[in-house]
């Protein structure tokens, strides 16, 4: 698996998947700024592509997984938040609105690029007040810099959503569910 998240990772192992975690070493702001013409679905998919064959160069006749993520609401794009108030920030931008997060997972084996895919989730943000956010960002703590979103939905970021429309999964930075068809597919599970 060529990222450095722990939720893909126990997504992974969670589904009985016998995996080895190699990072992989891409610069993701330069790969945005070079396709910022790119729309944020082609940008995850592009990302998630760039990560596994960067990892596949150094697993010769591996299969790879490659994921990444991206967010947009009403045409802005987000990033995971560098501090406390940048998060805090993207939580009053996205309070009462829909934002969708694009998550792309692909398949590489020798700079081959043998499957990929973009599932898109669109997450209803309740209209929450100022104390609330505050009682979240400190109960939370710097977990909050680790999601775009700032948030984890399989924690207590779910009490901030009114509705969800979208895979689980999905919503976790992986569409686990078509991964494991194609595996399936290629006879690599059964």
């Amino acid at each position: 698996m060529a990222s450095a998240s722990s939720s893909r990772r126990d997504i992974l192992v969670g589904a009985g998947l016998d995996i080895t975690v190699d990072p992989a070493k891409i610069d993701e702001q330069a790969f945005k700024d070079r396709h910022c013409t790119l729309g944020l679905y082609d940008v995850a998919r592009g990302l998630a592509t760039e990560k596994a064959q960067s990892t596949a160069a150094r697993h010769p006749g591996s299969i790879v997984i490659g994921a990444d993520q991206t967010m947009e609401c009403d045409g802005t794009a987000y990033d995971k938040p560098a501090h406390m108030t940048a998060a805090r920030r993207h939580l009053q931008q996205l309070r009462g609105r829909v934002h969708t997060l694009h998550s792309a997972v692909c398949i590489v084996r020798d700079q081959e690029v043998l499957w990929s895919i973009v599932d898109d989730a669109h997450m209803t943000m309740r209209d929450f007040d100022n104390g609330f956010l505050e009682d979240y960002l400190t109960g939370s703590g710097k977990t909050v810099l680790t999601s775009v979103g700032c948030y984890r939905l399989e924690g207590t970021g779910a009490h901030l959503f009114s509705h969800i429309d979208g895979d689980f999964f999905t919503i976790l930075g992986l569409p686990l569910l078509p991964l494991l068809g194609f595996l399936r597919e290629m006879e690599i599970l059964h």
